[in-house]
């Protein structure tokens, strides 16, 4: 929409957490070093979608942010704890300082493209929420909503149901957009795997990820 103001805002725990669940199969340096990775591969690929005003990164860690502002991000220091209560702040600061439209998207999505981008952000021109499903169906690896908290951050298990029945229980139009790029996110090490395979396709555009964890290009 024309005169639209979308701003863009990515999650990130401390890098102490990072990926836990890959704990039997990396190191804590690999696994911090993914992360790292591939949040750059998230901001730098919204930024160069050339859709949102702004790109923040929210984050109680230091490391974070800091590396966060290298790439060209806002670095916002968590507010408040917890994932949904964090989120809930930061779109709020969002909403005062002028945005129109919010994406939340998840900073661990390494085949994400700017065309993914780009098409919930059209599609956010014809329905007040846009949502990107995980690859299982039943998480939420972006949302893009028109206002910013048009619907509340309901974040956790089955949170793509949750989101749709708070758009449907306020009156919003909803829809779904469903990618390769949005749908991929890696916590465990069948999703490693995953992305592997779309190595050796020639799938992934970020191939300088691999080497985080050992995996050959």
């Amino acid at each position: 929409m024309e005169g639209t103001i979308y701003r863009a805002i990515i999650p990130v725990k401390s890098l102490s957490e990072a990926k836990s669940r890959l704990a039997p199969h990396f190191s804590l340096h690999q696994r911090e070093t993914l992360a790292l990775d591939m949040l750059r591969h998230v901001v730098q690929t919204l930024c160069a979608s050339q859709e949102f005003e702004l790109v923040s990164v929210v984050s109680p860690d230091m490391r974070v942010l800091e590396k966060a502002r290298t790439w060209g991000a806002r670095a916002l220091f968590e507010e408040r704890s917890g994932h949904n209560p964090a989120l809930h702040m930061a779109a709020l600061r969002e909403l005062a300082e002028g945005a129109d439209a919010l994406l939340t998207i998840s900073a661990d999505l390494p085949l994400l493209t700017p065309d993914d981008i780009g098409v919930m952000v059209e599609r956010s021109t014809r329905f007040d929420v846009v949502l990107a499903p995980s690859m299982d169906g039943t998480g939420t690896n972006a949302m893009l909503a028109r206002p910013p908290l048009a619907v509340p951050y309901l974040f956790g298990i089955n949170s793509l149901q949750k989101h749709l029945r708070a758009a449907s229980r306020r009156g919003l139009s909803a829809s779904l957009y469903t990618s390769r790029g949005l749908s991929l996110d890696i916590d465990t090490i069948e999703d490693v795997q995953e992305l592997e395979r779309n190595t050796r396709t020639g799938a992934n555009p970020a191939h300088t990820l691999y080497g985080s964890v050992g995996i050959a290009s």
